[in-house]
């Protein structure tokens, strides 16, 4: 199986007397390959946030650009199955939502291939997936809403369920007017409707999940409603989880009950999308690429991050390859 540093191996052997790898080729190929291998359509959805850490977190987040990006990548794919591959730390659910309904109206069988990490709004739209193929290292996240709640120390993002927690807390404990002075400070950062802001984020996050798994990856199931209620629920649950950022492993996803494949069930399916992912991340590493969103005939929608300075979108179909088709031409900016 190639690993990452054979993959960088793999990039160092394209770069010409004092060039660059050529990372598009190399990621290119491989996903080609993919779907050469499995006859389905393949849609790579990958952020840098782990490699772009100064990055706004809106460059590298699922947002309502992204369908502007699905819907120039799936130009020109003639199948109604796809595999997607997607690692991201999330985002917007509102954005979530239009993604999924534009992909299942495209789509009728999708499998969400997770290289490393899905998290909150990716897990959301895991669910939406038919089965989710997930390897040892692959992770699914929580899906409980985060709230940008602004405080003397600037702008914080908090659980909706942890402000609706604090401020139960608070009535039991201002109960007792010698408590009183000590929540009023935190009291007192919490707009006439937080509440209902967090309420409301909280039901459409299990609502979305819970739709989603009874219609599409539940659909044959006897019981999918309650199975469906049911992990929704876990899924949102910060008192659960603790964190936003925790990581879910394959074996707790699969006890729960989701639809899950392993990767390493197909060796070659394994292979070739791991390598789709180790190329990816070595391209967020060494260019300005910050997002790409990229199917297997070199269609690509590339967001760049570059220090401070504006975002740069580039548009762009693979050159030919051994993999990829000869018709294909050049277009947008360079990379």
């Amino acid at each position: 199986m190639p690993i990452w540093s054979e993959i960088l191996k793999e990039l160092a052997e394209t770069r010409d007397e004092g060039g660059s790898p050529d990372f598009d080729r190399v990621r290119r190929e491989y996903l080609a390959r993919l779907h050469k291998h499995t006859g389905t359509d393949v849609i790579l959805y990958a952020s840098g946030w782990l490699q772009k850490t100064e990055a706004a977190p809106g460059l590298v987040s699922i947002g309502d650009e992204d369908i502007q990006a699905l819907m120039e990548v799936s130009q020109g794919l003639a199948g109604d199955r796809l595999d997607l591959i997607m690692h991201s730390p999330g985002g917007s659910p509102e954005a979530a939502e239009a993604i999924v309904s534009y992909l299942r109206q495209r789509f009728s069988h999708i499998r969400l291939i997770v290289p490393q990490l899905a998290m909150s709004a990716a897990t959301m739209i895991a669910c939406a997936a038919d089965e989710i193929i997930l390897g040892k290292h692959s992770f699914l996240g929580p899906t409980d809403p985060q709230i940008l709640l602004p405080t003397s120390l600037g702008l914080r993002q908090v659980p909706a369920q942890a402000v609706l927690d604090q401020f139960d807390r608070a009535q039991n404990e201002c109960a007792d007017p010698s408590k009183l002075a000590a929540w009023l400070p935190m009291l007192g950062q919490y707009g006439p409707d937080l509440l209902v802001q967090c309420e409301s984020a909280l039901d459409m996050s299990k609502e979305l999940v819970e739709t989603w798994l009874k219609t599409y990856m539940f659909k044959d199931f006897p019981n999918r409603a309650n199975r469906a209620k049911a992990i929704s629920k876990w899924l949102a649950n910060h008192g659960h989880f603790k964190s936003h950022s925790r990581h879910i492993s394959r074996d707790e996803v699969t006890k729960r009950g989701l639809t899950v494949v392993q990767l390493e069930q197909d060796p070659i399916i394994q292979d070739l999308a791991l390598s789709v992912f180790h190329a990816t991340t070595h391209t967020f590493a060494g260019t300005s690429a910050a997002k790409i969103v990229e199917s297997h005939t070199g269609r690509a929608f590339v967001k760049h991050h570059a220090g401070n300075a504006m975002p740069a979108l580039q548009l762009g179909i693979a050159r030919q390859g051994p993999d990829i088709p000869p018709e294909a031409l050049q277009i947008g900016m360079p990379e």
